[in-house]
């Protein structure tokens, strides 16, 4: 059922219009992954439909009594509060179940009540009537969904006492979650939920997320998440809304039959309106020659046939490529070892992160790091690129190693954050100005961002600086910590085109388990401070793990 309409919804920011006559029809019962790429106005959208934006132009209506929960990318908990308490919110219903039981419990301590035998027995009435109410709603289990929610996520028991102010960004907004997931309205906006989360915390997210009893649309770049749990895939793009059925496979199918036929058809329809403009063309020529007015009625005839066309909004558009990038990192043959970890041990203070790690990398192949957030794995990139020195063990490169260091929190832009993109990429390799311009643009960087300070450009810009930067430095080994996190689908399947063609080894540190799927032939996991290697993607890793569950 609709719960949720938009109507000819036009939004401008900054002078640019992010979308116009915009329409969609939300259904509560539906699973919606919002897609599009960085700018397409997404979160726009849901802070329309929350009220946290006004539209220039256009109405969105909600049915009467539809409660709508939104988690926004930046989440904020109140200080001072723990995980538990943060997350225990009751529904509706069930918080006004609870203050009438409490209402009643006052009315009967009161001596005018249970000394008057009539009003006790109304009073008694109303008691029956919410505990009923107070059962149906199954009351009585609201803490243990709260606990199976919070364990879903990946929270033990001893953590339910921690203070929020202490959590990490991705449990902030599982936190959040929860506590939306609690109050159970209608329809869940998810603004990219699985932002800064583990490969478990993700797998919970799924679970929770496809046994909610009401509607989600949910924003995420997570192609595998996508393929798990949502029902439909509504695409945003040059500021049109199109909804596909199924997952995102199956929208990816469904969207290149579409575009197949749109081609054919703009194809068709641009030779028959070069047919009718050489018609007109014709008449208007016959009637220059010999005043006829029969050709001149069958040119303006011909014409008024083109106007209406597009009057009723019949002519196609040529499909358009969405604008993403366009990188090649060539990389080169180097050493056949190009890195061999032996015995590797590592910790600070008291906190052991991981010992007797061994790994051998051979030219050529991609290798996947995996494990749990705060297990070690970009400490161990930090130990190959000699920035940490190992308690115990050895870490050999191949003589002819070069690395190209992809940095999740864009730590290797820090020191350039006052300098521009076009100084960056200049300090690489020597070039002019205009064409480290045109470097950038096939970055999908334009003219502004390449001149304006590192620091200004946003988590996005900067991961592709990062990747123009590492393709000039010409390297045959990638350490690629988190390369998809700040990336949008478009950009995420341009980065996997490239590295298919990289002549070189690659050790990637992900959460993106369909980037893994694509791109490594070895996963290398980090759990209880040893390292296992399992073959094949990540279908594979977690088929090798579920086989090991079961024996």
């Amino acid at each position: 059922m609709h719960v949720i309409q938009v109507d000819s919804l036009t939004i401008n920011h900054a002078g640019r219009v992010i979308f116009r006559d915009l329409r969609w029809s939300i259904d509560d019962q539906q699973r919606v992954g919002l897609i599009g790429a960085n700018g397409a106005g997404k979160s726009s959208l849901f802070r329309a439909i929350m009220g946290l934006v006004t539209p220039d132009k256009g109405a969105i209506t909600r049915q009467r009594g539809i409660e709508v929960g939104y988690l926004p990318q930046e989440v904020i908990l109140p200080a001072g509060q723990t995980v538990w308490e943060a997350a225990n919110v009751l529904p509706p219903a069930l918080a006004a179940v609870e203050a009438e039981l409490r209402r009643v419990e006052t009315a009967l301590g009161d001596p005018a009540v249970y000394g008057d035998e009539a009003k006790l027995t109304r009073w008694l009435a109303r008691q029956e009537s919410a505990l009923a109410e107070y059962e149906r709603l199954e009351g009585a289990r609201h803490e243990g969904r709260l606990r199976d929610t919070l364990t879903a996520f990946g929270f033990a028991a001893a953590q339910f006492a921690l203070r929020t102010e202490t959590l990490s960004g991705g449990q902030k907004k599982l936190v959040a979650l929860t506590r939306l997931i609690m109050e159970q309205p209608t329809i869940l906006l998810l603004d990219e939920p699985d932002n800064h989360l583990d490969i478990e915390a993700k797998r919970g997210l799924e679970k929770v997320i496809s046994s909610y009893p009401g509607g989600v649309v949910i924003i995420s770049h997570d192609r595998y998440l996508l393929d798990e749990v949502v029902t439909h895939i509504a695409a945003l793009e040059d500021g049109k809304l199109t909804l596909y059925p199924g997952n995102y496979t199956a929208y990816t199918t469904e969207r290149e039959l579409r575009r197949l036929r749109q081609h054919q058809q703009y194809i068709a329809q641009q030779k028959e309106i070069a047919r009718i403009e050489a018609a007109i063309a014709r008449f208007e020529h016959w009637a220059s020659i010999v005043v006829d007015e029969r050709h001149i009625k069958q040119a303006r005839s011909r014409r008024k046939m083109l106007e209406r066309m597009e009057e009723r909004g019949e002519i196609i558009e040529r499909v358009r490529a969405p604008r993403t990038m366009d990188m090649q990192i060539a990389g080169w043959r180097g050493s056949a070892k190009m890195l061999e970890i032996q015995r590797l041990a590592m910790g600070f203070d008291d906190d052991l992160l991981f010992c007797d790690v061994t790994m051998l990398l051979r030219h050529g192949e991609r290798v996947g790091i995996v494990g749990g957030n705060g297990v070690g794995k970009s400490v161990l990139f930090r130990l190959i690129l000699e920035e940490l020195t190992p308690l115990e063990g050895v870490i050999k490169r191949g003589p002819s190693t070069k690395i190209g260091y992809y940095a999740q929190e864009h730590q290797t832009l820090k020191v350039w954050a006052e300098r521009t993109a076009i100084e960056r990429l200049r300090d690489v390799k020597p070039m002019t100005e205009n064409e480290a311009v045109a470097v950038l643009g096939k970055f999908a960087l334009g003219y502004a961002q390449a001149c304006q300070p590192i620091r200004t450009l946003s988590g996005g810009e900067r991961s592709r600086l990062q990747l123009a930067v590492i393709m000039l430095s010409e390297p045959n080994l990638l350490l690629l910590d988190e390369p998809t996190n700040n990336l949008d689908i478009p950009s995420v399947e341009a980065l996997e085109n490239a590295l298919e063609d990289f002549q070189g080894a690659i050790l990637v540190i992900s959460h993106d388990r369909y980037f893994l799927d694509q791109m490594v032939d070895r996963v290398v996991e980090l759990r209880d401070g040893a390292a296992r290697d399992y073959d094949g993607g990540y279908t594979d890793y977690l088929a090798a793990m579920g086989a090991a569950l079961t024996k």
